[in-house]
Protein backbone atom coordinates (compact mmCIF):
# COMPACT_ATOMS: atom_id res chain seq x y z
CA UNK A 1 0.00 0.00 0.00
CA UNK A 2 1.38 3.40 -0.96
CA UNK A 3 0.80 6.10 1.63
CA UNK A 4 1.41 8.82 -0.93
CA UNK A 5 -0.50 7.16 -3.76
CA UNK A 6 -3.74 6.81 -1.82
CA UNK A 7 -3.92 10.56 -1.02
CA UNK A 8 -6.27 12.39 -3.39
CA UNK A 9 -4.88 15.18 -5.59
CA UNK A 10 -6.89 18.38 -5.07
CA UNK A 11 -7.61 20.22 -8.32
CA UNK A 12 -6.66 23.92 -7.89
CA UNK A 13 -9.16 26.60 -8.89
CA UNK A 14 -8.87 27.64 -12.53
CA UNK A 15 -7.51 24.26 -13.64
CA UNK A 16 -9.38 21.89 -15.95
CA UNK A 17 -8.53 18.20 -15.77
CA UNK A 18 -9.40 15.59 -18.40
CA UNK A 19 -8.76 11.87 -18.35
CA UNK A 20 -7.63 10.57 -21.71
CA UNK A 21 -6.72 7.02 -22.56
CA UNK A 22 -3.91 6.33 -20.12
CA UNK A 23 -3.11 9.98 -19.31
CA UNK A 24 -4.19 12.96 -17.21
CA UNK A 25 -4.31 16.29 -19.06
CA UNK A 26 -4.32 19.51 -17.02
CA UNK A 27 -5.02 22.94 -18.48
CA UNK A 28 -4.59 26.15 -16.47
CA UNK A 29 -3.42 29.76 -16.58
CA UNK A 30 0.28 28.78 -16.94
CA UNK A 31 -0.20 26.29 -19.77
CA UNK A 32 -1.18 22.72 -20.49
CA UNK A 33 0.54 19.52 -19.39
CA UNK A 34 -0.14 15.86 -20.11
CA UNK A 35 1.00 13.24 -17.62
CA UNK A 36 0.90 9.64 -18.84
CA UNK A 37 -0.27 6.98 -16.41
CA UNK A 38 1.54 3.71 -15.81
CA UNK A 39 -0.48 0.60 -16.82
CA UNK A 40 -0.78 -0.39 -13.12
CA UNK A 41 -2.43 2.94 -12.20
CA UNK A 42 -6.01 4.04 -12.92
CA UNK A 43 -7.40 7.56 -12.36
CA UNK A 44 -10.85 9.02 -11.78
CA UNK A 45 -12.20 12.50 -10.95
CA UNK A 46 -14.57 12.88 -7.95
CA UNK A 47 -15.60 16.01 -6.03
CA UNK A 48 -12.88 18.25 -7.44
CA UNK A 49 -10.14 15.70 -6.75
CA UNK A 50 -8.17 13.21 -8.80
CA UNK A 51 -8.17 9.77 -7.19
CA UNK A 52 -5.53 7.28 -8.24
CA UNK A 53 -5.79 3.55 -7.63
CA UNK A 54 -3.34 0.78 -8.40
CA UNK A 55 -3.44 -2.99 -8.59
CA UNK A 56 -0.80 -3.64 -5.93
CA UNK A 57 -1.14 -7.41 -6.31
CA UNK A 58 -0.16 -7.23 -10.00
CA UNK A 59 3.53 -6.54 -9.46
CA UNK A 60 6.07 -5.92 -6.70
CA UNK A 61 6.78 -2.33 -7.77
CA UNK A 62 3.14 -1.32 -8.25
CA UNK A 63 3.00 0.58 -4.91
CA UNK A 64 6.11 2.59 -5.77
CA UNK A 65 4.78 3.40 -9.25
CA UNK A 66 1.46 4.42 -7.69
CA UNK A 67 3.10 6.92 -5.33
CA UNK A 68 5.36 8.31 -8.04
CA UNK A 69 2.44 8.72 -10.45
CA UNK A 70 0.42 10.56 -7.80
CA UNK A 71 3.35 12.93 -7.17
CA UNK A 72 3.81 13.60 -10.89
CA UNK A 73 0.08 14.30 -11.40
CA UNK A 74 0.17 16.67 -8.41
CA UNK A 75 3.23 18.44 -9.88
CA UNK A 76 1.42 18.85 -13.21
CA UNK A 77 -1.69 20.34 -11.57
CA UNK A 78 0.35 22.72 -9.39
CA UNK A 79 2.50 23.66 -12.39
CA UNK A 80 -0.37 24.72 -14.65
CA UNK A 81 -1.95 26.62 -11.72
CA UNK A 82 1.01 28.55 -10.32
CA UNK A 83 4.15 27.34 -12.13
CA UNK A 84 7.63 26.53 -10.83
CA UNK A 85 10.79 28.64 -10.66
CA UNK A 86 14.47 28.11 -9.83
CA UNK A 87 16.90 30.95 -9.21
CA UNK A 88 20.60 30.75 -10.10
CA UNK A 89 23.34 33.16 -8.98
CA UNK A 90 26.35 33.98 -11.13
CA UNK A 91 29.47 34.61 -9.01
CA UNK A 92 32.81 35.78 -10.36
CA UNK A 93 34.63 38.84 -11.61
CA UNK A 94 33.23 39.73 -15.04
CA UNK A 95 30.75 36.85 -14.95
CA UNK A 96 27.33 37.94 -16.22
CA UNK A 97 24.25 36.76 -18.08
CA UNK A 98 22.06 38.24 -20.81
CA UNK A 99 18.87 36.91 -22.32
CA UNK A 100 17.51 37.63 -25.79
CA UNK A 101 14.38 35.71 -26.74
CA UNK A 102 15.02 32.01 -26.14
CA UNK A 103 18.81 32.42 -26.00
CA UNK A 104 20.84 32.89 -22.82
CA UNK A 105 24.33 34.31 -23.32
CA UNK A 106 26.79 33.92 -20.46
CA UNK A 107 30.23 35.46 -19.86
CA UNK A 108 31.91 32.85 -17.66
CA UNK A 109 35.60 33.72 -17.81
CA UNK A 110 36.25 31.86 -21.03
CA UNK A 111 37.67 33.30 -24.25
CA UNK A 112 34.20 33.23 -25.81
CA UNK A 113 30.65 33.85 -24.63
CA UNK A 114 28.69 30.70 -23.79
CA UNK A 115 25.36 30.52 -25.65
CA UNK A 116 22.59 28.38 -24.14
CA UNK A 117 19.40 27.63 -26.09
CA UNK A 118 16.44 27.73 -23.69
CA UNK A 119 14.02 24.83 -24.34
CA UNK A 120 10.43 25.44 -25.37
CA UNK A 121 8.06 25.68 -22.40
CA UNK A 122 10.61 27.37 -20.13
CA UNK A 123 11.24 31.09 -19.73
CA UNK A 124 14.46 32.64 -18.46
CA UNK A 125 14.78 36.10 -16.92
CA UNK A 126 17.90 37.99 -15.80
CA UNK A 127 17.93 40.77 -13.20
CA UNK A 128 19.29 44.29 -13.76
CA UNK A 129 22.71 43.44 -12.24
CA UNK A 130 22.91 40.48 -14.69
CA UNK A 131 23.97 38.10 -11.91
CA UNK A 132 20.63 36.43 -11.04
CA UNK A 133 19.01 34.02 -13.52
CA UNK A 134 15.40 32.91 -12.92
CA UNK A 135 14.21 29.80 -14.77
CA UNK A 136 10.42 29.36 -14.71
CA UNK A 137 7.66 27.32 -16.34
CA UNK A 138 4.76 24.95 -15.66
CA UNK A 139 6.73 21.68 -16.00
CA UNK A 140 8.69 21.00 -12.79
CA UNK A 141 10.96 18.43 -14.47
CA UNK A 142 11.87 20.72 -17.35
CA UNK A 143 12.51 23.73 -15.09
CA UNK A 144 14.81 21.68 -12.84
CA UNK A 145 16.63 20.08 -15.76
CA UNK A 146 17.17 23.43 -17.49
CA UNK A 147 18.48 25.01 -14.27
CA UNK A 148 20.85 22.06 -13.77
CA UNK A 149 22.17 22.36 -17.34
CA UNK A 150 22.80 26.10 -16.89
CA UNK A 151 24.58 25.41 -13.58
CA UNK A 152 26.63 22.71 -15.30
CA UNK A 153 28.11 25.26 -17.72
CA UNK A 154 30.33 26.52 -14.88
CA UNK A 155 29.84 24.71 -11.58
CA UNK A 156 30.96 26.60 -8.46
CA UNK A 157 34.57 25.83 -7.71
CA UNK A 158 35.73 25.34 -4.10
CA UNK A 159 38.75 27.69 -4.01
CA UNK A 160 37.32 31.07 -5.02
CA UNK A 161 33.64 30.14 -5.12
CA UNK A 162 33.18 31.42 -8.67
CA UNK A 163 30.65 29.85 -11.03
CA UNK A 164 26.91 29.38 -11.25
CA UNK A 165 25.06 28.15 -8.16
CA UNK A 166 21.48 27.79 -7.01
CA UNK A 167 20.22 30.66 -4.89
CA UNK A 168 20.95 29.79 -1.27
CA UNK A 169 23.31 26.93 -2.19
CA UNK A 170 26.26 26.54 0.16
CA UNK A 171 29.61 26.04 -1.55
CA UNK A 172 32.14 24.36 0.68
CA UNK A 173 35.39 26.27 0.41
CA UNK A 174 38.88 24.75 0.51
CA UNK A 175 42.09 26.34 1.68
CA UNK A 176 44.50 27.22 -1.11
CA UNK A 177 48.19 26.39 -1.35
CA UNK A 178 50.33 27.25 1.63
CA UNK A 179 53.65 29.07 1.52
CA UNK A 180 56.78 27.16 0.40
CA UNK A 181 58.50 25.36 3.26
CA UNK A 182 55.35 24.67 5.20
CA UNK A 183 53.58 21.41 4.67
CA UNK A 184 54.61 17.84 4.03
CA UNK A 185 56.24 18.24 0.62
CA UNK A 186 58.06 21.55 1.17
CA UNK A 187 61.87 21.89 1.29
CA UNK A 188 63.58 22.75 4.55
Amino acid sequence: MSRIGKQPVVIPSGVQVKLDSGAVTAKGPKGELREPLHPYVKAEIKDGRVLLTADVAAARDAAAVWGMTRARVNNALQGVASGYAKALEVHGLGFRAEVAGQTLTLALGRSHPVVFAVPKGVSVAVDAKRTLITVSGPDKDLVGETAAKIRGLRKPEPYKGTGIRYQGEYVRRKAGKTAAGAGAGGKK
